[in-house]
C-alpha cells in the first residue's frame, strides 16, 4: 500500500490522475479499471523503476550516469518521442498551466558535465546527513533537467534511491514522493524560490531543506500512525472471522477492503500468497471470497471478469472506529516550533 501511494504521489504530480485502486493494480499486474491507456503504461513504468530501485538496495547500490538512464528508459519507454534513457540534446524549459515559462534549464552542452558532478558528489559526498544529500540529488537533477521528459519522477526517483543506497529504512518507507504528490503546489513553489526562473547554482537551498525535512517528518508521522492503526484494524478483524468462521489468511485482503481497497479475485489471490508464501487456487480464493460475501463482510459488484467485491457496512465501521481515536496530526514545521525532536541525524 505505501509502494502504491508513493507511485500514486509521484505521477500525481506530472498529471496521471488515477485512483489508488488503479495503481494497486498496475503494480500487481492487473488491468486497472479506471484509467487511460497514456496513464496506464506511466504508471507501469513508474512501476518497474521503483521495483528495480527496491531489489538494488537488497544487495547494494552504485548510482551512475548508465543507472540514471535506465532508469529513465523504464519510466518513458512508452513514448519514443521523449527520447527514453537519452540526454536532451535542445535547451527545455518549464511553463505553468497559462503557458509562462517559469524556469529555463542550463544549455543542453552542460548537461553531461553537470550530470557527471551530480554523480560524483554522490559517491563521495558523505560527510552529510544522507536525508541531506538525497534532498539536494533531487533538486540538482530538477534544475539541470537533464532530459527531455520525465525529469520531476527522475528527481523524486534519486531521492528514493540516494536514501535506499544509506539502508537507513526501507525504500518504500524512507519516501516522501506520497507528500509532495498531496502538496504539489507547496513543492512547484519552493523549486520556484530556489531555482529563480534559470539555472542558478549559486542561490541558497536552504528553503527546500527545510521543505524536504518538514516532509520526512511529516510522512515518518503519517507511517508511524498507520501502523499503529493497522496493528487494531488487524485484531479486529481476525476477531470478525473467527466469529464467522472464515478462514485467517483473509485478514490482509479484508484490512485493505476495510480501508476502501476494491477487490478482484486475482488480487485477493496475491494478497493472499503475500502473506502465506504459496500460491491459492482460482476455487479457493472463489470459495473464500463467496463466503465473506455470505457473511455480510464484503458486498459483490459487477459480473464476470468484471466482478469486484467491496467492505461491507460492517467491514468499514471496523476502520472507522479505529480512525476516529487517532491522535491530532503534529505541528507542520516542526523544526521551528520546540519541544518537538529532531530526526535521528538531523541537525535543528
Amino acid at each position: 500500500m505505501s509502494f502504491g501511494r508513493a507511485v500514486r504521489g509521484s505521477n500525481w504530480i506530472e498529471g496521471y490522475r488515477a485512483s489508488l485502486d488503479d495503481v494497486l493494480d498496475v503494480i500487481d499486474g492487473q488491468k486497472p479499471l479506471d484509467v487511460s491507456q497514456e496513464t496506464r503504461l506511466a504508471l507501469t513504468g513508474y512501476r518497474d523503476a521503483m521495483t528495480y530501485i527496491l531489489r538494488l538496495a537488497e544487495v547494494g547500490i552504485t548510482i551512475d550516469q548508465s543507472l540514471l538512464k535506465s532508469l529513465h528508459f523504464m519510466m518513458t519507454k512508452h513514448d519514443l518521442r521523449v527520447q527514453p534513457g537519452l540526454y536532451r540534446t535542445s535547451n527545455v524549459w518549464v511553463a505553468d498551466e497559462t503557458g509562462a515559462r517559469v524556469y529555463e534549464a542550463p544549455d543542453a552542452e552542460l548537461v553531461e558535465n553537470l550530470m557527471d558532478e551530480l554523480v560524483r558528489s554522490l559517491d563521495h559526498d558523505d560527510s552529510k546527513p544522507a536525508m541531506f544529500r538525497a534532498a539536494m540529488a533531487h533538486l540538482n537533477l530538477a534544475m539541470i533537467h537533464p532530459f527531455r521528459d520525465g525529469n520531476g519522477r527522475m528527481a523524486r526517483a534519486l531521492q528514493t534511491m540516494v536514501l535506499s543506497a544509506e539502508g537507513i529504512a526501507s525504500p518504500v518507507f524512507s519516501s516522501v514522493e506520497e507528500y509532495l504528490g498531496r502538496n504539489t503546489d507547496a513543492y512547484y513553489a519552493i523549486l520556484s524560490e530556489v531555482g529563480q526562473g534559470s539555472w542558478h547554482p549559486e542561490n541558497s537551498a536552504r528553503p527546500w531543506i527545510r521543505f524536504m525535512l518538514r516532509a520526512h517528518y511529516q510522512q515518518a508521522w503519517t507511517l508511524q500512525r498507520r501502523i499503529h492503526e493497522t496493528e487494531h484494524l488487524y485484531d479486529s478483524i481476525s476477531q470478525l472471522l473467527n466469529r464467522h468462521n472464515l478462514p485467517t489468511r483473509a485478514t490482509g485482503a479484508l484490512a485493505d477492503a476495510a480501508r476502501g481497497r476494491r477487490l478482484r479475485r486475482a488480487v485477493y489471490a496475491n494478497l493472499v500468497e503475500l502473506v502465506d508464501g504459496d500460491p491459492i487456487s482460482d476455487l479457493s480464493a472463489s470459495r473464500d471470497l463467496k463466503s465473506m460475501v455470505d457473511a455480510g463482510i464484503l458486498v459483490p459488484q459487477g459480473t464476470g471478469r468484471g466482478r469486484t467485491y467491496h467492505g461491507s457496512e460492517e467491514l468499514h465501521r471496523v476502520w472507522l472506529d479505529i480512525r476516529s481515536s487517532r491522535p491530532p496530526a503534529p505541528n507542520d514545521d516542526p523544526y521551528t516550533t520546540l519541544p518537538q525532536p529532531p530526526l535521528p541525524g538531523i541537525s535543528t
